[in-house]
């Protein structure tokens, strides 16, 4: 047996290293914040806001104003009772240097401070002042105004008071450190829909944001006094609904709280958000599957109770939540959360509790309005017989293993290496682009699938007929990961899958119809990066022997301006281009430009496509007319 190569390095006591104080985020920033990127840097002011709505909660404060200054920094405000200002007893510094500088030094271990909290590790406010270039914090309390300064953790000077304050609370204004985040330019939309967020989940709490950068200043004000019940309504804007107001209730027990509220509508797709302590649990958790579990329970219970639903006869909890808006609140004294990112809960007591309330106070409310629980039971049977349809049709698109490799589509040009990590698809419009591609591709990683014609607007339709389209079927059983609940990124045979349209009118409409697909089905590839747009050239400019592919009108005129006259062809479709020029072009992974398709915020791109994909043309009309004067290039 070959013997194992060993490093030649020291490893003793020496090689033991104790980082002190904030040294282990500026090392590790990701373990905390989760990334460096532009998620990293807003999830800084997500921590500060979090201490404020948790002054919010226990009572203290009722306005917060998060304000991104002209030099770039970033100031949140509230008017709770301040960070406190006295000696630390053991660490004999204030306790303001102590929160920090100190990892894991808060209020919320029990010491009495909160009763519940979103900020529990208490590594919040540290981290941030770790991260950042510098640091201003200011308290008011008992008269006084208190201030500290701090360079990338390192504290100025001692906490000192610069004059009187009529008011209370804690201000932190910070600098975000270009040494470790790829960008330290706040984006104002993202911290807004946060913002929003929070004021559904905080009935009656006013925050207030505002953006003083130069030509960039906007400011918005959130208060909602109706909480998460306004928050469906929201959602649920630009629908027809089974029932006028949303179903809503708010129970205690003891020291927890359980807000939820309801209201289905006319679509097919399911909209549950989840939320402990204000945070938004993506994965769920205890108190979203007790939800989920009663609300089939409840609407099972009352089928039988009305006789809709005889002997055995039962529908599925996908059935029961078709076409549902729902947000499910709750706030708890020792919220466990699975990992440090908190996106799901596992308090298993929740699970009964939210189950308990549920029972009562929905199966409540059906019992009182058996009209509304009729037409719910009916279009659960109707969901049911479109997705038992929907399951047969699944089976056959399901991707099988490898033994069966063969039952691929047999338009699709597939790759030759099968680790998907180094794979891509160009779904293609047109067999003439088809063509074109699958010659000049690099056959190693990248697959070709032509899509003919303009594939089904899911948007207006059950499952089951998005499952009788041919184009669809071929996606889903080349991508390979299956759709809806039975998704499973694992099984994806590619990583990137990339939206290749011609660059007119009819290449864009296919290029939001596959995207609505992806968004409604396969929701995890975009919320995962998988998804992207190739950036085909517009134009060719020729002048003399020498070529120059340019991308957009401005290149064009940047160009012109530059070189003079010369001859300019216009491509309207990828099937002008000869295989050379599409691989040069749009797919060489060494030269092309590709847009990652993002999403920001789930409930604002549900919306979105509600309005824009949707069966109400009414709502298109004022978007086009609201938005029409945004529109700079036109080509028609």
């Amino acid at each position: 047996m070959e013997e194992k190569r060993k490093v030649e390095q020291n490893y003793g006591e020496q090689q033991i290293q104790v980082l002190e104080g904030l040294d282990p985020v500026r090392k590790r920033p990701g373990m905390y914040i989760g990334s460096t990127d532009l998620k990293g840097l807003h999830h800084l002011v997500q921590e500060i806001v979090d201490n404020s709505i948790d002054e919010a909660l226990s009572g203290y404060c009722d306005t917060i104003t998060v304000t991104i200054n002209s030099d770039g920094s970033c100031t949140v405000q509230d008017n709770g009772r301040g960070i406190p200002t006295a000696m630390h007893h053991t660490e004999k510094i204030s306790a303001v240097e102590v929160v920090l500088t100190k990892l894991h030094a808060g209020g919320k271990f029990g010491g009495g401070g909160y009763k519940i909290s979103g900020g529990l590790h208490g590594v919040g406010l540290s981290v941030v002042n770790a991260l950042s270039e510098w640091l201003e914090v200011e308290v008011f309390q008992d008269g006084k105004h208190f201030k500290q300064v701090y360079n990338r953790g390192v504290p100025q000077a001692p906490l000192k008071v610069i004059g009187e304050a009529d008011i209370t609370g804690t201000k932190v204004t910070f600098y975000p450190d270009d040494e470790i985040f790829e960008s330290i330019v706040f984006n104002y939309d993202t911290i807004k829909t946060r913002l929003r967020e929070l004021a559904y989940l905080n009935k009656g709490l006013k925050i207030n944001m505002e953006d003083k950068r130069a030509e960039q200043e906007k400011r918005d004000s959130f208060c909602y006094e109706g909480g998460i019940a306004h928050f469906v309504e929201d959602l649920n804007r630009n629908k027809d609904t089974l029932f006028e107001k949303p179903f809503y209730f708010d129970e205690f027990f003891g020291d927890n709280e359980i807000e939820v509220a309801v209201q289905y509508n006319d679509s097919y797709a399911e909209n549950v958000y989840s939320f402990a302590n204000n945070i938004n649990t993506e994965e769920g958790g205890a108190h979203l599957e007790g939800f989920k579990n009663s609300l089939t329970k409840i609407v099972n219970d009352a089928g039988k109770r009305i006789g809709v639903l005889k002997n055995d006869d039962k529908v599925s909890g996908e059935d029961v939540r078709e076409g549902i808006s729902a947000v499910v609140s709750v706030k708890l004294t020792e919220p466990q959360f699975e990992g440090q990112t908190k996106t799901k809960l596992g308090n298993s007591e929740m699970r009964t509790l939210v189950s308990r309330a549920m029972t009562e106070k929905f199966g409540t409310f059906l019992e009182e309005n058996p009209a509304v629980t009729k037409e719910l039971l009916m279009r659960c049977l109707t969901a049911q017989r479109a997705r038992e349809a929907a399951r047969q049709a699944r089976e056959s698109t399901r991707r099988k293993g490898a033994l069966e490799s063969t039952t691929l589509p047999g338009k699709l040009a597939d790759c030759s290496e099968k680790n998907p990590e180094y794979c891509e698809i160009y779904l293609v419009e047109g067999d003439s682009a088809g063509g074109s591609a699958k010659q000049g591709r690099d056959r190693r990683f990248q697959a070709i699938l032509p899509l003919r014609g303009k594939i089904l607007n899911v948007e207006k339709v059950r499952v089951n007929k998005v499952l009788e389209n041919e184009e669809i079927k071929s996606m889903i059983t080349a991508f390979g990961g299956g759709m809806l609940d039975d998704f499973d990124e694992s099984k994806l045979r590619y990583d990137r899958i990339i939206c290749m349209t011609d660059a007119d009118v009819d290449g864009s409409h296919i290029r939001i119809l596959l995207l609505t697909f992806f968004f409604r089905f396969m929701r995890p590839l975009i919320e995962h990066g998988h998804v992207y747009i190739a950036q085909p050239p517009l134009y060719k400019a020729t002048k003399g022997k020498s070529e120059k592919y340019l991308y957009s009108d401005k290149e064009l005129q940047d160009y012109l301006a530059e070189v003079g006259k010369c001859d300019i062809q216009r491509y309207k479709g990828l099937g002008e281009m000869n295989p050379e020029q599409l691989w040069e072009t749009t797919m060489n992974p060494e030269t092309r430009t590709m847009l990652k398709v993002t999403m920001e915020d789930a409930v604002e791109a549900n919306e979105m496509f509600s309005v824009l994909m949707g069966e109400k043309p009414e709502l298109r009309r004022a978007f086009i007319e609201e938005n029409a004067k945004l529109v700079t290039e036109l080509d028609v």
